[in-house]
């Protein structure tokens, strides 16, 4: 019997009542893999640079639907003065999210990073400005951030097959999931063992981010 491939994962598969198939990478889920942002990530970068403290915020969010963009508005009208660094270079710009020349309506960058990513020295501390809003408040951050944000690096996927069968998938964010570009970073989280530190595993640590990927909304 030959090796197992180094990226063997094991699942776990069921169809529910209404005779849709749901298949959850149990590997993942049970690892004891944790966001690193703020502790030496490096980034995703073509190059190592964990001084930067980008984290995966270097090329903005990409909005799912016009809910996602209306709910992060009406954050936006909730943070205070001083918790958005670059909240007056977002009015100067016209507002913090726009409609790129692709059609795709996505936030707005400010040197290489999101245009919500308070930068090192910030006297609230670098980081997400609605994450650490959220964090404030004692809400949770997956209600204050963009669909893409609060769900990597959990990848939730749907497939409908050619006689209407419905399969939901979810999984660890790979690194080809972010395209082409996801070939030129220099590190991924879950490719590294680096990531791999928490002392509960990720369906605890998670739960939230399953719950709202699942349908759920982590009740």
């Amino acid at each position: 019997m030959g090796d197992y491939p180094a990226d063997l994962h094991e699942w776990v598969t069921f169809d529910d009542e209404d005779g849709d198939t749901w298949q959850f990478d149990l590997t993942f889920l049970t690892s004891n893999y944790g966001c690193i942002y703020g502790k030496g990530c490096p980034g995703v970068f073509t190059e190592l640079a964990p001084d930067y403290e980008h984290g995966c915020c270097t090329y903005g969010a990409h909005f799912v639907d016009k809910e996602d963009r209306d709910s992060i508005r009406a954050q936006i009208d909730r943070l205070e003065p001083g918790e958005w660094e670059l909240a007056e270079r977002a009015e100067e710009m016209g507002g913090p999210i726009f409609e790129n020349d692709a059609g795709e309506w996505v936030t707005r960058t400010v040197d290489d990073a999101c245009i919500f990513l308070n930068r090192p020295g910030f006297e609230r501390g670098a980081g997400c400005a609605l994450h650490q809003a959220a964090v404030r408040r004692a809400e949770r951050p997956l209600d204050w951030k963009p669909d893409v944000c609060w769900q990597v690096p959990i990848r939730f996927d749907e497939h409908t097959d050619d006689n209407g069968h419905t399969t939901f998938i979810l999984r660890e964010w790979k690194r080809r999931d972010w395209g082409e570009g996801g070939a030129e970073f220099a590190w991924w989280c879950t490719d590294d063992p680096l990531a791999f530190n928490e002392d509960r595993p990720v369906w605890r640590t998670s739960r939230d981010e399953i719950g709202g990927g699942v349908g759920g909304g982590g009740e």
